[in-house]
Parts: structure tokens; C-alpha cells; sequence
């Protein structure tokens, strides 16, 4: 479907005069495109997968990544090594016929855009324009500006940067879109507010903006940082910024205070040219207004896009069950009373699913009914992947005792994180020594959006051990709940929100060291998990149901993008006019 940019969008639900304008580096669109690197990219288009079943007039901009993020490849040593995912827009969007620049150093950069439409469950679209300097007009770099997530190094990021911030502001404005509400999906784009300040001053110098200018932007614009750490924020020298941005534009960063310790911060750069910013998660807001006072910083957790995760088994089983679920996602807390062979006969299902692709993949069997555990996400030092091998005995210890374990691991390092994967040669290596009849434990080589749904829908304990507070989220625990998988996590992110003990699944006591904090998370399979699971079918299938039912109900895209319309789109509407739910959500 190709739409012209005036028949955009047909709800009569918002005034087309309140379009937002989404920006994020990564969005994960279609499992096929390599548009995504992990978590952020996976939230973005799970964001706008709900936004289009809401019938939010939004239109979404990112780069085009025409090499993709990189395909992981892991050696029997445990080694990785990254290629090129090469992939063509072509295949899957439609080119549109405006073109823009944008300056970077000396250089005229021309810019396009391809078009894909995201179409939600009642036929509303949402267009994903993925901004792409391929062009035969512009140099050999800068064509390639917009192959390589995350790749380069900051002097690429920077300009990459440019041409998602300011080039997408242009674009929109090219495509003829009437935009009032711009949404930066972590600091990334920023500099859309120096292209919206710009704007606003018709051409004229930077350097005359007035206070009014400057709050005429920050009235459009909103943030979303997905960042508890401060090394975790884009910065960047003085040097490349005059070099990059050029010295009049620097010079106005630095007047309003987007410079700390001699860097430009593109977290700092949002929040003083935000009207709204939040966090995703309880916990992060507590960090995120820790680290930057000075800031009103709201919260509004992340979830996940249901129909995309659930898997098919336990989306069989609730249609035939609870079919109200597929228009109202509050339904879902009706999965208390779900029979319990329904719910154990649909999960056993996924589980032979992922059973049949870890043999496809690898060749290794695995038993369905030993009690697995499943633990995939990006690598990062903090996630502690090698947790579970602090103590290897007690490890075999609780294997022996559930007469049968299975822990399967994913994930990618970046190309350039040697400690990330330092850790993925430990894991595999600890893995190797370890396996046995009832000890199996397997890395599972290019973690991505398939091989996530197959394993958070079909393992039967979640587990996330992150360092706090250093998780700002995460979502797939979510993933899972959503499946009737219960989690065994460290209260940080959104498990603080999510945990009721042995209700939806166990925490893991803090401790003051890792030693301290691997102790308990033994100490919590072999007391709580390993004897639930062994005890009976009948007890894993009501964890399962509450599980699904507080969890799978709250922590979904549904529930946050209407917080995000309530909250930062169109706050002032929704107190002028009454009533709310009638008029937002109006099918």
C-alpha cells in the first residue's frame, strides 16, 4: 500500500494538525530487514506496530542501514565474528520523489527517503520513511553514510546523526507532512531540535535566536532516554563538533548548556529542548533524575507488541479461550482462569517449536521435558552472562536434582566490544566443560528478532541477571510473560514493577558482590523454581496463568502508547476535552 502524503491518515479520532513525527536510529520493521540492532530498535517497532492498531496519526524516521547491523558468527571456541548483512530497500518500500541536503563539514549531502507502511490491525497506516544518502550525486563516504548501524567511529556517528535528526526534520517537511509533536527515541536524534531552531529563524543566523524561538521548539518536541549510565549517552569533542556541525551551530550548543566536561551530550541537547521527557521504567526515572537534577523527568515503562510475541500455540489458545484479547489487551488479565491443560498443552507446543529449530540450527537435541532456562540479549559486561558459572558445581548440583537442565543462551557483541566478547567465548567454553546427560547448555549463534520470539515463547524460565541499576528496561522478560513464562530476575528495570513472588515469577536477592548475587540466584532455582517444576504440572500451569494475567496485561505497547498520547502527544487536548477514552480510542 502507497499512500500520497494528504491521505495519510483516516481516523477521526486526532486532528491531523497534531501528526507526530517519530525519530529513532533503529526500528525493527519486518524480521527480514536488518534495521535493528537489539532492544531499542525492537521497542521502536513494536511502538509503532501499536500505534497503527490505535490509528495514531505518526509517521516514523530512521536511517535505511543498507548493510544492516552484522551477522554473528560463533566459532566452536566461542570466538565471534561479524559480516555484513547486506539488504535492498527496494524489496520492501517504495522510493519517494523528495530529495533534501544537509551540510556536514564543507560537504552538500543529498538525501532520500524510502516509504514503508505499517499497517495496523484495523487498517491504519503507519509510514516508517528510512532516510538514505546513496545517491550518485554524493561521494563515495558519503554515500555510505547510512550503511552501518553503530559502526564507525564518533566522527561516522556524528554525521550519521545529522542526517537523522536535521535530514529527517527536512524530509518532513518535503514530503509535505504537518508535523507538531516530534518524539526522539533516545539521544540520537537530537540535533532535530537544532534543524527545528534553524527553522524557526527562517535562514537567518543561529547566533539571533531569542528565548521565544528557543521555546517555540521545545513546545514540539519530547524525549525518551533509554540510558541509566552516563558513558552510555552519544557524546563528542569540541573539536568534531566545530569540525562536523560547523562553529556558529557549536557555539549555540555550548550557550545553552548542551556541553558538559568539554563534550557535547546529545542526552543534554534533548532535555533542554524538550517539553516532555521520560524514562522507561520506575527504577530509570529514580537513576535518570539522579543524573540530570535539573530536569523534570516522568516515567513511562516500555513494554512489548503482543501479537508479534505471543507465539502462535498460545495465540490459538487464547482466541479459542479469550478472544476478546485481540482488541483489548486488559482482556488478557482473564488468563487467571485459563484451563490449565490448555495453557500447558499450548506452551509444550512452543517448546517443541524451539526444540526443532535448535535442531536445525545445530544439530543438538534437546529433551522437552527437562526444565529450561533461556538468557538472550545484547552482550554487555553489566548483563553478567557468565552469572550462572560463577560457582560450576552448583550448577551441576541443580541439574542433577530437576533430573535434567537446559540453559540456552543468545546474544550479540558489538564488533568493537572485546570485553562483550570475552564473555561469549566464557560462556561457550564454560558450556563445553559442563554439558552432560543432564547438564546441556548451548550458545545459539545470531540472535534476532525470529530466534527471540522462538525462545522467550518456548523456555520455561526467563532469566536476566544485569549489575543495578545499569538496566534501564529490558523487554524481553515481557516477551515472555506474554507466553505464560514466568522470569527468575534481578530487581532492576522493569522486573521491579513486574515481580510478585511465585506469581509471576522470583527475584533475585540483591547482593553485595557477584559472588552474593550468584548465590541467590542458586539458592532461588534449587529452593523455589527446580521444586515447583518437578512437583507437578497442575502448580506450573497456575504460575503460568498468573504470569500471562498481571504481567502479559500490563506490559504491552497498547498500555504505553496510550500513556504516550495521554502523557507527552497531546496532553492539553486530553484535559480540554471530554470524555477521554471515547474520543482517543475511538475504533
Amino acid at each position: 500500500m502507497h499512500l500520497a502524503s494528504s491521505e495519510l491518515f483516516s481516523s477521526d479520532s486526532f486532528p491531523v494538525s497534531g501528526v507526530v513525527a517519530y525519530f529513532s536510529m533503529e526500528i525493527a520493521i519486518h524480521p527480514s530487514m536488518p534495521t535493528y540492532s537489539g532492544g531499542l530498535g525492537v521497542l521502536a517497532g513494536d511502538t509503532l506496530r501499536s500505534a497503527a492498531d490505535e490509528g495514531l496519526p505518526l509517521v516514523a524516521f530512521t536511517l535505511a542501514h543498507r548493510k544492516g547491523y552484522f551477522q554473528q558468527h560463533i566459532d566452536p571456541a566461542g570466538n565471534q565474528t561479524e559480516e555484513v548483512q547486506p539488504w535492498n530497500p527496494s524489496d520492501f518500500c517504495q522510493e519517494e520523489s523528495a530529495r533534501i541536503t544537509v551540510a556536514i563539514e564543507d560537504r552538500i549531502v543529498t538525501v532520500r527517503a524510502w516509504r514503508y507502511d505499517l499497517v495496523g490491525r484495523t487498517g491504519h497506516v503507519v509510514p516508517i520513511f528510512l532516510l538514505d544518502s546513496d545517491l550518485e550525486e554524493n561521494s563515495g563516504w558519503d554515500r555510505g553514510l547510512t550503511d552501518h548501524l553503530y559502526g564507525g567511529d564518533t566522527n561516522y556517528r556524528l554525521q550519521q546523526e545529522i542526517v537523522l535528526g536535521m535530514g529527517g526534520v527536512r524530509m518532513a517537511g518535503a514530503l509535505g507532512l504537518h508535523v507538531n509533536v516530534y518524539h526522539m527515541n533516545e539521544g540520537h536524534a537530537a540535533l532535530l531540535t537544532l534543524a527545528l531552531l534553524e527553522s524557526q529563524l527562517c535562514g537567518g543566523p543561529i547566533g539571533a535566536a531569542t528565548q521565544s524561538d528557543i521555546e517555540q521548539v521545545r513546545s514540539k518536541c519530547i524525549f525518551t532516554t533509554h540510558t541509566p549510565v552516563p558513558a552510555g549517552h552519544d557524546r563528542f569533542s569540541t573539536e568534531e563538533t566545530i569540525r562536523i556541525l560547523g562553529r556558529d551551530r557549536t557555539a549555540r550548543l555550548e550557550r545553552h548548556g548542551c556541553f558538559h566536561e568539554g563534550l557535547l551530550n546529545m542526552t543534554l541537547l534533548a532535555l533542554r529542548f524538550s517539553r516532555y521527557a521520560n524514562a522507561v521504567a520506575m527504577q530509570h526515572g529514580n537513576v535518570s533524575r539522579e543524573m540530570f537534577p535539573e530536569f523534570a523527568i516522568d516515567t513511562i515503562t516500555n513494554g512489548v507488541h503482543a501479537p508479534t510475541w505471543v507465539s502462535e500455540p498460545i495465540q490459538r489458545m487464547l482466541d479459542e479461550h479469550l478472544p476478546a484479547w485481540r482488541r483489548d489487551y486488559l482482556y488478557l488479565r482473564n488468563a487467571i482462569a485459563l484451563p490449565q491443560q490448555a495453557i500447558l498443552a499450548a506452551h509444550a507446543r512452543a517448546k517443541d517449536d524451539l526444540v526443532a529449530e535448535i535442531a536445525t540450527r545445530t544439530g543438538h537435541v534437546l529433551n522437552p521435558r527437562f526444565l529450561t532456562l533461556g538468557f538472550a540479549r545484547r552482550v554487555a559486561t553489566y548483563k553478567r552472562a557468565n552469572l550462572l558459572f560463577h560457582t560450576p558445581e552448583r550448577l551441576v548440583e541443580i541439574a542433577e536434582a530437576a533430573g535434567g537442565l537446559q540453559i540456552l543462551y543468545a546474544g550479540k557483541a558489538h564488533p568493537h566490544d572485546e570485553p562483550g566478547k570475552a564473555l561469549i567465548h566464557q560462556v561457550v567454553e564454560e558450556a563445553a566443560r559442563l554439558s552432560s546427560d543432564k547438564l546441556k547448555i548451548l550458545y545459539l549463534e545470531n540472535y534476532d528478532w525470529s530466534l527471540g520470539a522462538l525462545l522467550t515463547a518456548g523456555v520455561d524460565v526467563w532469566v536476566n541477571n544485569p549489575r543495578r541499576p545499569y538496566e534501564a528496561s529490558g523487554t524481553s522478560g515481557m516477551k515472555a510473560a506474554l507466553n505464560g513464562v514466568p522470569s527468575l530476575s534481578i530487581l532492576d528495570g522493569w522486573w521491579i514493577e513486574g515481580c510478585i513472588e511465585g506469581v509471576t515469577g522470583w527475584a533475585i536477592e540483591d547482593g553485595d558482590s557477584d559472588a552474593a548475587e550468584a548465590e541467590a540466584l542458586y539458592s532461588k532455582l534449587q529452593s523455589a523454581v527446580v521444586p515447583l517444576y518437578l512437583e507437578g504440572p497442575e502448580k506450573w500451569a497456575q504460575l503460568m496463568r498468573t504470569t500471562l494475567a498481571f504481567n502479559g496485561a500490563y506490559f504491552n505497547t497498547d498500555r504505553m502508547v496510550r500513556q504516550y498520547i495521554r502523557n507527552a502527544y497531546y496532553p492539553v487536548r486530553l484535559l480540554e476535552r471530554a470524555p477521554v477514552r471515547e474520543e482517543v480510542f475511538a475504533d
